[in-house]
């Protein structure tokens, strides 16, 4: 018995994903399906059933056609998706082992154009006695951003589902259709090796082999469009830090106006925000679980919720006095023995003269720069984590409604308690910082370790 008894061919529009259904469906025993989940139609324009299944029964429930489709041993059936396709079926076709996976891409440009321009024609499909409709179109950068986008993330979502679930996929570009050997090697795969030679479908023909100059009526325009773009990602700030949970033990609660939740960032100005919250009157409530919370919520439909940044300097400064004073001692050790962190004898960490503190400081966020990249033994500590990545797993529960800033509390608070319905707060005062953080070098360093807060937050280098 075959590895398989079904496939999908996951495609865009303007990909060639009808010719490789027509290839396909001239083998004896093979059947492809269409869209059989696009939601404005049921395969085939003016198709009234797949398999006994109605449109509307599909609609319903679209496992039920899904099962109807694969559950043949006999026969090798499948059909095409796309990204806007039916989503309530994408999981269950990619856990299906038994459900092949075809992935089929093209240019992006040269998909985009096509698919403008069979709008613009209303001519989807070419045969040899047909005549194709001459026309042009203008390039729209903003649709070609979104449509590549979405065709990216669809990719990526693929891509990503096989890998974790230790599957594998037949991957094939546009120009792949028209080769016999590739066919034929396709159809060896799907389990039909009794087939010697699989000819590509001669039914239909290419419908715009002209110059991508005579397509596109603003074609220097659309050079310097996608000039600005990165496909190779080149501007993109690696990352290697593990993904954070959303940390909902650590929230705080208060009864205040309508309910405000405080999402706090490790090493950021927690207790002192806290004070303000507590000031501000209103029973507060800790320790929560994501249940209780959830039910918090529930009650609440008023709240606010928000957090609040620390410049990633201050705040890794607050990380090294943390450090010094309250780490554990094998920590400190480790930092001296293996990660170039030259610290003193534990008894000389209190009297450390600034000069030492700003030498051992510059080192530190040597360490950090390499911990934050993946390159030490220690993990990553919430403590010094990225506030990106922080602020991404809270959102993995709930996004905050406001980003605050440690800096600009004074404006920030009063309009958040405006919001909340509540008395301004007083002024939360800042703490003291020594002077040498004004230090070009360090804070050269700060950026270095912490280039997507930088980026994503809008940190300038001077605090």
């Amino acid at each position: 018995m075959s590895e398989f008894n079904s496939f999908v061919i996951f495609a865009g529009m303007r990909t060639g994903s009808n010719l490789l259904e027509a290839t396909l469906n001239a083998v004896k025993r093979v059947t492809c399906f269409g869209e059989a989940f696009n939601p404005y139609m049921l395969g085939w324009p003016d198709t009234d059933q797949i398999r006994g299944l109605s449109r509307t029964e599909r609609d319903a429930d679209p496992l039920r056609l899904l099962a109807a489709i694969c559950e043949r041993e006999s026969h090798l059936s499948g059909f095409r998706y796309f990204h806007d396709h039916d989503p309530r079926v994408f999981p269950a076709i990619l856990q299906n082992r038994r459900c092949a996976k075809i992935v089929l891409t093209r240019n992006p440009v040269d998909s985009f154009v096509s698919t403008e321009l069979a709008r613009q024609t209303n001519q989807w499909k070419l045969n040899q006695t047909e005549t194709p409709i001459p026309a042009s179109i203008r390039f729209d950068a903003d649709a070609f951003r979104q449509t590549l986008g979405e065709n990216e993330a669809f990719l990526a979502r693929i891509l990503h589902d096989l890998q974790t679930s230790g599957q594998t996929a037949f991957w094939l570009n546009y120009g792949d259709l028209r080769d016999s050997g590739v066919m034929t090697g396709l159809l060896h795969w799907l389990g039909r090796t009794d087939l010697d030679h699989v000819a590509p479908a001669s039914d239909q023909v290419p419908q715009n082999p002209r110059e991508m100059s005579e397509k596109v009526e603003n074609f220097d325009e659309m050079q310097r469009e996608l000039a600005l773009l990165d496909p190779f990602r080149l501007s993109r700030i690696p990352t290697f830090e593990p993904r954070r949970g959303p940390a909902v033990p650590g929230f705080v609660t208060s009864e205040a106006g309508g309910g405000l939740l405080f999402m706090p960032v490790r090493g950021g100005p927690t207790q002192a925000v806290t004070d303000c919250l507590a000031a501000a009157g209103g029973e507060m409530a800790r320790d929560h679980t994501q249940n209780s919370l959830r039910g918090w919520l529930r009650t609440h439909p008023r709240r606010r919720s928000f957090t609040v940044l620390r410049h990633p300097l201050h705040r890794a400064w607050a990380a090294f006095q943390h450090l010094l004073t309250r780490a554990p001692v094998e920590m400190r050790q480790q930092l001296r023995d293996i990660h170039r962190v030259p610290l003193p004898p534990d008894a000389e960490l209190a009297s450390l003269p600034p000069e030492a503190q700003q030498t051992l400081f510059a080192d530190f966020l040597g360490f950090l720069k390499r911990n934050l990249s993946g390159q030490t033994s220690l993990p990553v500590l919430p403590l010094w984590a990225s506030q990106t990545e922080i602020v991404a797993g809270f959102s993995r529960f709930l996004p905050p409604d406001m980003i605050l800033r440690e800096e600009s509390l004074e404006t920030d608070l009063p309009w958040l308690a405006n919001a909340a319905r509540l008395v301004a707060p007083a002024p939360i005062r800042s703490e003291p910082l020594p002077e040498f953080l004004a230090d070009k070098q360090l804070q050269q360093a700060a950026r270095a370790a912490y280039q997507r807060d930088y980026v994503q937050f809008g940190f300038s280098n001077q605090p």
